[in-house]
């Protein structure tokens, strides 16, 4: 049997990693909106991973015979004054999740949960690579300040995302 605290915090996380999906999903059609296709399809498959990192937790939830529950996702916001506010905005987004996943997993190893503990380190290394690509993406934008070419060599070159 699960412990119940962890029980909880993988639900929890389930919802965290869904409304991600959802605020990734809005970023994307904002970039549809304005036309810049390449950020759009790169938005979108950040989207289909934070869902997929959600079924993780979820398929693990049901594995080990917890009960699965949704709350209230939030509604994300849909408007951007420039791509380099986005990403600021998802670099932040990502050091949420990445401290969200580092409590949970301090949570397993307090209630000597070993499998959760074992299943989490997954989502740690995930959330290096998340934060790690954020920047990136996030240091080009600010190098490229308001060069309109840089910007669009930049949507271009993320639209080759796959």
């Amino acid at each position: 049997m699960i412990n119940e605290r962890i029980q909880k915090a993988l639900n929890d996380q389930v919802n965290t990693e869904i409304y991600s999906w959802y605020l990734y999903l809005s970023m994307a059609a904002h970039f549809e909106h304005i036309n810049f296709n390449g950020f759009a399809k790169w938005m979108k498959l950040q989207a289909q991973e934070e869902m997929t990192h959600a079924m993780k937790i979820y398929d693990y939830l049901n594995q080990v015979n917890a009960k699965v529950v949704f709350d209230k996702i939030e509604t994300p916001p849909t408007e951007w004054v420039s791509p380099l506010a986005l990403f600021e905005e998802i670099y932040n987004h990502e050091l949420k999740i990445t401290d969200s996943i580092n409590k949970l997993t301090d949570l397993a190893i307090e209630v000597r949960d070993h499998a959760t503990n074992n299943f989490l380190s997954w989502f740690v290394n995930e959330q290096v690579e998340e934060v790690a690509t954020t920047e990136l993406i996030l240091g080009k934008l600010k190098f490229i300040g308001d060069n309109h070419s840089g910007i669009f060599f930049l949507d271009h070159e993320l639209g080759k995302r796959v």
